[in-house]
């Protein structure tokens, strides 16, 4: 295999301010490659909104918080924004984090941090939308939503809206150091 030149976009700040040229970005890159998959994280629901009506026959994957992830009993994941997303034909996972759930608890009531949460502040270092991109391919490979034979556009963000695209070669939770960012599309540009 040769060498491949790819151009990769830096924003000089993160945030929902780069969420449409984000999903350009990522619109270009799945047609260059045929990437036919595009996982999505969002908390409200309003950037998978914006993600299935711009990927119009593609398979679009949409990962919500956990029901109580903010507070007890409560979804984030708005409704309007849910009848919008599956009326587009999107597909939405709700579960537990892949780098949460019982260490997130032990963190919680004895102050110190389990291996998922070392993982997760690891991938930080790339930026908080690495983290969740890496996180929501595992959480959709586990669902059986994508299959681990195909690369998959994630597409991530900080807070609110999205700033990070990457391909990745899917894996499931239990074999995590399989899962491949193959290549970064875009990201903030850390200070």
């Amino acid at each position: 295999m040769k060498n491949i030149s790819v151009e990769v976009e830096y924003f000089k700040e993160a945030g929902e301010v780069n969420t449409a040229r984000v999903l350009d970005l990522v619109s270009k890159r799945a047609n260059e490659l045929g990437i036919d998959t595009v996982v999505v994280a969002s908390t409200r629901g309003d950037t998978g909104v914006k993600a299935v009506e711009r990927f119009k026959g593609k398979k679009v994957i949409v990962v919500t918080h956990s029901a109580g992830f903010s507070e007890t009993d409560v979804q984030q994941l708005r409704e309007e924004y849910r009848k919008a997303i599956e009326k587009n034909g999107g597909k939405i996972l709700t579960c537990q984090h892949a780098f949460g759930g019982v260490g997130r608890a032990v963190r919680k009531k004895f102050g110190t941090y389990m291996t998922e949460e070392i993982v997760a502040y690891t991938l930080r270092i790339f930026g908080e939308g690495m983290k969740v991109a890496c996180e929501t391919v595992l959480m959709a490979m586990d669902a059986g939503l994508i299959s681990g034979n195909k690369d998959v556009i994630a597409v991530a963000g900080t807070s609110k809206g999205a700033d990070t695209a990457c391909v990745i070669r899917p894996a499931n939770v239990h074999m995590f150091f399989d899962l491949k960012v193959r290549e970064i599309i875009c990201k903030p540009r850390l200070d």
